[in-house]
């Protein structure tokens, strides 16, 4: 399998057959990546082609850094664009409420297949899927999320907190319909 390096420097070379390499090597793992801030499939095929669009475009800046550096390049093109469209097309509620309970221990996901876990994650409201994509995964801090999505960090670690909770109860009942069945 040839390298990020060999595979940036056939495209920058003008070899139109390594722009669909880089496609097909990155879309299956773009589109996971898109489908954790935006649940519906149709959408997301429309966000991951005007994600490549802008790769493609933009790939001449791009500063290669080693191995998996282009990967994360893409991932991150595709996460920004993904949270664009939620931003543009979701109604996000942001809050500066505070919550009555107090913080429970993180949800046990460990028996939750992924699939199922993902299906939780898409039925959570957008400003919840996003903050919790934006610290879980893409492990970014508060902070960042505030600056990200222009709200505060208080606002972001109680979306995040609501979040968790949310999802709690989903793997809860999950779980309490696997006994049963």
């Amino acid at each position: 399998m040839e390298t990020e390096r060999e595979l940036l420097d056939a495209i920058r070379g003008g070899e139109r057959a390594a722009m669909r390499r880089l496609y097909e090597r990155y879309a299956g793992y773009a589109m996971a990546i898109g489908l954790r801030y935006i649940p519906n499939r149709d959408e997301m095929r429309d966000v991951l082609q005007d994600s490549f669009v802008k790769i493609i475009t933009g790939i001449s800046r791009f500063n290669y850094r080693g191995e998996g550096s282009l990967k994360s390049w893409v991932s991150r093109i595709v996460a920004n664009r993904a949270i664009d469209y939620v931003k543009e097309h979701e109604r996000l509620n942001f809050t500066e409420e505070l919550p009555d309970d107090v913080i429970d221990p993180e949800p046990d996901v460990g028996e939750v297949p992924d699939e199922v876990l993902d299906g939780m994650i898409g039925r959570l409201p957008a400003n919840y899927r996003v903050v919790l994509n934006l610290f879980v995964f893409e492990q970014l801090s508060h902070r960042e999320i505030s600056q990200q999505l222009g709200i505060s960090e208080r606002n972001s670690a109680m979306l995040f907190y609501r979040a968790k909770k949310q999802l709690q109860k989903m793997i809860i009942d999950y779980k309490n319909k696997q006994q049963r069945i």
